[in-house]
């Protein structure tokens, strides 16, 4: 990856117009509407890097912000081609999902800048950093319930409003979760995101996502739905209360196969209240129809919340009722030997750790 210089001379910002596939025409326009007054824009030091970006502090006008610096590989084989197939998708779909967001939990788009081979995203600057640097700079197990839920219910509404707009992140990570200098959780890095009609088909297939918090469904490149970030949301919650990284003496392909093959998840917290493990089970969830909806999990965590603040013990997330018709073809359901043995392995819970 080419580093930026950081320098006050930038590039021409290419203007031509007529070459925008219609596939991205939202974001062209988001382009336009939300263009960059370079002359606004100081570019301070890197606070962080990913496999095709970067992202520094930086002033935009007398505003502090975050800019993320995405560069497209240069070069002419099938590789590079793709490569850049791939940073364009990943700079348009997310500056025409922030050009419409507008919430106290999602990061706010400030601008964008479009050249050859290199994209800009400019963001507000969240001054505490990532989720994940926060999580793991701390001891284990050391986060006391209040904070846990008043964290773990910042990414649930970020998330219920982005599911509420059809938007599905793909990615929720602590990597991709952002702290403002108050403390309040934002959700970042919609690169990867797409609407939920057309997760539903074939182009999202793919595994956009990272394996320690990818729903087993991504892993299968198996058609997907929201439910898929309510999943990651569930490693995301049992972060929050053990303060450790899930899977950590796993490679990714190994958690991919303990999750899909094993059914493994990580060992839940002990020292944890029961309701929010609880929770977490029901989040990750191997069945997505099982997984709750961030609207429900809002309210349950709100719920708690109170119970904490008047001393009153938390109450487990309740199963959701089937529908009298389920409930009536149930009751007359008859099971084979072969599918009751195939159904009881599937349910055994395996912990990570043990496969090591």
């Amino acid at each position: 990856m080419k580093k930026h210089s950081g320098k006050s001379s930038w590039p021409k910002l290419d203007t031509r117009r007529g070459r925008e596939k219609p596939a991205r025409s939202a974001a062209a326009a988001a382009i336009q509407t939300w263009a960059a007054d370079r002359s606004k824009l100081l570019l301070g030091p890197k606070i962080s890097s990913g496999s095709n970006s970067r992202i520094h502090r930086g002033m935009y006008g007398e505003q502090p912000v975050a800019v993320k610096i995405m560069h497209a590989p240069v070069g002419d084989d099938d590789d590079d081609v793709q490569g850049r197939r791939v940073v364009e998708a990943q700079f348009d779909a997310e500056v025409s999902l922030l050009s419409r967001l507008r919430h106290p939990n999602v990061v706010r788009l400030v601008a964008v800048c479009r050249e050859p081979k290199v994209y800009w995203v400019i963001t507000e600057l969240m001054r505490r950093g990532t989720l994940s640097a926060y999580l793991h700079g701390r001891e284990p197990y050391s986060l006391p319930p209040e904070t846990v839920i008043r964290l773990a219910l910042d990414v649930a509404r970020g998330m219920e409003y982005l599911h509420t707009r059809g938007v599905v992140h793909r990615d929720l990570k602590p990597e991709n979760l952002l702290l403002d200098g108050g403390g309040r959780v934002k959700v970042a890095d919609l690169g990867t995101s797409c609407l939920e009609a057309t997760c539903r088909g074939d182009k999202c297939s793919s595994k956009a996502g990272t394996f320690r918090w990818m729903a087993p469904e991504m892993i299968h490149d198996k058609r997907c739905n929201r439910k898929v970030d309510v999943y990651s949301f569930g490693l995301v919650l049992w972060e929050l209360t053990t303060c450790l990284v899930p899977f950590q003496n796993l490679s990714p392909v190994q958690v991919a196969y303990s999750v899909c093959v094993r059914d493994a998840r990580p060992p839940l917290s002990p020292s944890c209240p029961p309701a929010i493990n609880s929770l977490i089970e029901r989040c990750w969830s191997t069945e997505p129809a099982r997984r709750p909806e961030f609207k429900n999990i809002v309210s349950v965590l709100e719920s708690y919340d109170r119970c904490l603040r008047q001393g009153l013990p938390l109450v487990p997330l309740p199963e959701p009722s089937p529908s009298p018709l389920a409930s009536l073809l149930g009751a007359f359901k008859i099971r084979s030997c072969k599918s009751t043995t195939r159904s009881s392995k599937a349910g055994r819970r395996v912990h990570a750790y043990d496969l090591c």
